[in-house]
């Protein structure tokens, strides 16, 4: 199984600036993501930045850096980039693993490069995993997907989608969901490198912009997300400083 890995990392997060380079367990989170793409096997493994102390911490234990535009408008675009630099074939398998998910499991990485690898009909391949709890269902900070017979997408939404309209225990953040296809979606993508460089060229859908995914661009062209069920559930990313405690507990 031949696939690479691109690991953007940015400096300037509105929330969390210098985020890549935050302690966990006594070594930036950056080093902890790489490690993990190194386990899973990839030909590749390249951290794409806009930040040159970034680079510097990055090539301090090894890793290979790509430097990026500062104007990326997201993490794809940034490996879209890198791709383009790098030269690689359209038909190559790219997995883009953000560089602030310490906790990813290395069978998720491999498994979503598999999934594209064996399903010649896709553009992308992404993981999801069941929800169980209707709180979980309702929070917008967890995005769900729904997903076709064939496994394909059809849409991603942090709305609480499908809505089962004649439940009244769906209304209630405490109950339990019955076993029914709902499911959240793990941001971990694989792509054809060709893709990558088609939707670098198309601007920001409407959709993309209402829900601020920037999966549904990929929908909206046209192209095919293959979806599967994740065979361990990652554990949770980092998004503010107060994260990296926890993250730190579960990595131990």
């Amino acid at each position: 199984m031949s696939f690479k890995i691109v690991i953007p990392a940015r400096y300037g997060s509105s929330r969390f600036p210098g985020k890549p380079l935050a302690r966990i367990a006594g070594e930036p989170m950056i080093r902890h993501v790489w490690q993990k793409a190194c386990e899973a096997g990839a030909e590749a493994v390249i951290i794409a930045t806009d930040d040159h102390s970034i680079r510097t911490h990055c090539e301090q234990f090894g890793a290979r850096v790509c430097m990026t535009s500062p104007h990326a408008q997201s993490g794809t675009d940034r490996v879209a980039e890198t791709v383009a630099q790098l030269g690689w074939a359209d038909e190559d398998v790219v997995v883009n693993l953000q560089g602030d998910e310490p906790l990813m499991p290395v069978s998720a990485i491999r498994d979503v490069a598999e999934q594209l690898i064996n399903e010649a009909s896709a553009d992308i391949g992404t993981l999801c995993w069941p929800i169980e709890r209707t709180e979980e269902l309702l929070d917008p900070n967890v995005v769900k997907v729904v997903i076709a017979r064939s496994g394909s997408a059809l849409y991603f939404s942090r709305a609480p989608i499908p809505w089962d309209r004649d439940n009244p225990a769906a209304r209630d953040p405490a109950s339990d969901i019955s076993p029914k296809a709902v499911y959240r979606h793990i941001g971990l993508y694989a792509y054809r490198a060709g893709v990558l460089g088609r939707l670098a060229k198309e601007p920001p859908c409407e959709l993309e912009q209402i829900e601020h995914l920037e999966q549904l661009r990929a929908l909206w062209v046209g192209l095919r997300i293959q979806v599967s069920q994740a065979r361990d559930m990652p554990g949770p990313g980092v998004d503010s400083p107060e994260d990296l405690t926890r993250v730190e507990a579960l990595l131990g």
